[in-house]
């Protein structure tokens, strides 16, 4: 069964959560594969997974690269049907919803308020799937995760 974890990100940009979900990905040794469309916005993350983490950079490339195939962390503008890199969790950073998406075990699909009634329209069509496990993650002030509606 896919699991769609849905994150609403009410505080902090995506650039500031996905280092955060990538460092647990990497962690539990699966790899990730980053879809962006906006070229403007895979270098914001790029940049984030080098500096954001105290202890040192995420290791990451981008789709394309020569080297493409043995990084644990792809930055896609596009989301191909097989990641070079082999990852089984795909994070969508623009929120854009990719029914492709449904082929990796776990799929982060990251919003902010310009895409919430995006993002309710794919919670309602998924939730009436019996095949997907939705989750709903919203942050605290301090920045906590929790889940929950």
């Amino acid at each position: 069964m896919a699991r769609v974890d849905f994150y609403r990100l009410t505080r902090d940009p995506v650039e500031r959560v996905l280092p955060a979900i990538a460092t647990r990905i990497l962690g539990n040794g699966d790899r990730l594969l980053v879809v962006a469309a906006p070229a403007m916005q895979r270098q914001s993350i790029d940049e984030a997974l080098w500096t954001l983490q105290p202890a040192g950079f995420l290791p990451h490339g981008n789709a394309g690269s020569p080297d493409e195939a043995i990084e644990p962390i792809l930055l896609a503008g596009t989301l191909d049907a097989v990641p070079p890199n082999g990852a089984t969790h795909i994070a969508l950073a623009d929120g854009e919803w990719r029914e492709e998406a449904l082929a990796f075990e776990r799929t982060f699909l990251l919003f902010d308020n310009s895409r919430i009634d995006d993002a309710r329209a794919t919670w309602r069509a998924l939730a009436a799937r019996d095949d997907v496990d939705n989750r709903f993650w919203k942050q605290d002030e301090n920045g906590r995760w929790s889940e929950g509606p």
